[in-house]
């Protein structure tokens, strides 16, 4: 057998339609009429010689050829100069030449008749130039997109439909989100076999809305509902029914809801919702923008489902709190489903389906993966799972070991080693800072254990202290919010106690613990103002609260942030007597760093442990 060529080369081939065509025609028109054009303002420039002067500089010789086009005559002389005149229209220019003595036999002369097709040239002239604009404005019209659409389309919704042949999410893909998968189910179910409800006179869910933080499984979970269905799927963003034009917006709504009754049952999926769903304006000048009319096309389109059309609206957002109370009531909005972070059995089984397509050693245990990973969502998992494989590959390994989950787990979060040469003395005070961390959370009595410490510089941070949670908390006390701030200000104390002197490198920690004490004073109650709230504003969509003024007093605010700054001032001093009278320990986990550079759980309860 021959060997095939490894290489093809790829053929040129031009498609003939009726675009193409269009295209090849106009551009040779237009170069055809340019040339022309530019032609005869070339001939009006030549200089014009007497019919006496040319007869002259024929009998000179000076003429090399000689060009007669009707009643004009153009010269070309022996030194490539040009000129032009002109003969009489009744006589012609050889008879002129003849009766002059001039050998007409000795010269090159040319005749051109271009009266027979001065008409249809003339014709051709005006006329398609016209034409060809015409077509060309029809054309622009037809072929102008905005974002690749037509200008006769702006009002289609740009909507991807799945069908049938495309490859099928199913809810056996979806994990660590049970509550919400069980919801989504019954919509699922009411699709497949209406008359089983329409009997106890249930109706369609008109919508669900999916509620939670980015990457814990809102599209994933619209997908197998798509794919579990069996039922048209139009999916759409919530920004792509946005446009420059007023009005669009609106249309494009009313064009995805005709399409999806026509294709009844079906689901309608639009995520992240909050571009187009936020709380309309109020004041005195309401507005109108093209967001709150398109929001209004919305509320308008599912409030005109009839009882007997199975269209079921899904959407997405991590931005609950922005949501327009209109379009989250009862009738529009059926089912307000949250989806949050997964627990410690969400996250193994997430990770099982991830790891499914990868070879992994036999002794990775999944539950100790699952306990490492507190606080990932389902994204970061599968990142985390990609990155020991990426991790694996680079070492030329045939598996994925337990190490290469470790080092990916560490690298999501906290970003890639670096190595930036740092000079004995960053490195030694670095050592201190993280091992005063690490010894602060290990004699307080109430914090977790430290999984990994280590001075390998890391994203922002010149090193780091990891300790996650052993176990997934609905509550926290105010013990444990202290023991936490406390441990923030193990590193600065450290720094204070061996160096007598502070440093930029607890900003970040000092962050963190700030933001931790107004939340127990201001929302949590924890201070000695009392069990009153002062304004906080938290969604369980936002990583974080945030302090709003709600009309306080100065007075109160000022106490506000006396309660803050005595919160902090406990903490630390903790943390500084905790290193004091652990100092000689401190000593021993610092210099072991600085050796190894980083320290795993066993190793550093061992320095400690040996050392008291």
């Amino acid at each position: 057998m021959e060997d095939k060529p490894k290489n093809k080369l790829k053929k040129f081939s031009f498609k003939f339609n009726s675009k193409n065509l269009f295209i090849f025609l106009f551009i040779a028109l237009f170069l055809f009429f340019s040339f022309r054009s530019v032609s005869d303002e070339l001939k009006k420039t030549l200089p014009e010689k007497s019919l006496t002067q040319t007869i002259q500089d024929i009998k000179k010789g000076n003429i090399k050829s000689i060009d007669i086009i009707d009643n004009k005559v153009i010269l070309m002389y022996k030194n490539d100069a040009l000129g032009v005149t002109f003969k009489e229209s009744e006589q012609s220019f050889t008879k002129t030449l003849q009766d002059n003595d001039i050998d007409v036999s000795k010269l090159e002369i040319n005749i051109k008749d271009t009266q027979a097709s001065a008409g249809l040239i003339a014709f051709f002239a005006n006329v398609i130039p016209t034409l060809l604009l015409v077509a060309f404005f029809i054309f622009l019209f037809r072929q102008a997109k905005g974002a690749q659409e037509s200008v006769f389309s702006f009002g289609q919704a740009k909507t991807k439909q799945f069908t049938k042949d495309m490859p099928k999410v199913s809810f056996k893909d979806v994990a660590g989100v049970d509550e919400a998968k069980d919801a989504l189910e019954e919509v699922v179910d009411f699709l497949k076999n209406p008359n089983k409800y329409k009997k106890l006179g249930a109706r369609t869910p008109k919508g669900v809305i999916l509620i939670g933080p980015s990457g814990c499984g809102k599209t994933l979970l619209a997908k197998a509902v798509a794919g579990e269905a069996g039922v048209p799927f139009f999916s759409i963003a919530g920004s792509e029914f946005m446009e420059m034009l007023v009005g669009i917006g609106a249309a494009r709504v009313r064009n995805l809801f005709q399409t999806a009754k026509k294709s009844s049952p079906s689901i309608i999926f639009i995520d992240e919702v909050d571009a187009i769903g936020r709380t309309r304006a109020y004041g005195m000048m309401p507005s109108h923008d093209e967001r709150e009319q398109t929001l209004n096309q919305i509320l308008v389109e599912m409030d005109g489902f009839e009882p007997t059309e199975q269209v079921v609206v899904i959407a997405a957002t991590n931005r609950g709190d922005l949501l327009d109370s209109a379009l989250v009531r009862p009738g529009r909005f059926d089912r307000r489903i949250i989806v949050d972070y997964p627990d410690l059995e969400g996250r193994e089984k997430i990770i099982k389906i991830h790891a499914r397509t990868k070879p992994f050693e036999a002794n990775v245990n999944w539950k100790n993966v699952a306990k490492r990973t507190v606080g990932f969502s389902g994204a970061d998992l599968e990142n985390m799972l990609n990155e020991a494989a990426i991790s694996a590959a680079r070492h030329s390994k045939k598996t994925i070991s337990f190490d290469d989950i470790e080092e990916a787990a560490t690298r999501v979060k906290l970003g890639p080693e670096k190595k930036r040469l740092q000079a004995e003395s960053d490195k030694k005070l670095t050592a201190y800072h993280e091992a005063g961390h690490a010894l602060v959370s290990y004699f307080l009595p109430h914090t977790d254990p430290v999984h990994r410490i280590s001075i390998v510089s890391r994203g922002m941070s010149l090193g780091f202290t990891l300790i996650p949670p052993i176990k997934d908390k609905l509550h926290e006390t105010r013990t444990n919010l202290l023991e936490r701030i406390s441990v923030m200000m193990g590193g600065r104390a450290a720094e204070d106690l061996i160096f007598k002197e502070i440093t930029t490198g607890a900003a970040n920690d000092f962050d963190q613990a700030t933001q931790i004490a107004k939340a127990m004073v201001v929302e949590y109650g924890m201070s000695e103002l009392g069990p009153i709230n002062f304004g906080p504003s938290s969604d369980i969509t936002q990583g974080r609260g945030y302090f709003q003024d709600q009309g306080l007093s100065q007075e109160k605010m000022a106490q506000v942030d006396k309660e803050v700054s005595k919160i902090i001032s406990l903490c630390y001093k903790n943390a500084v007597k905790i290193l004091e009278d652990n100092k000689k320990i401190l000593d021993k986990v610092a210099k072991e760093l600085l050796k190894k550079e980083s320290l795993d759980q066993d190793e550093f309860e061992a320095l400690v442990k040996n050392n008291k």
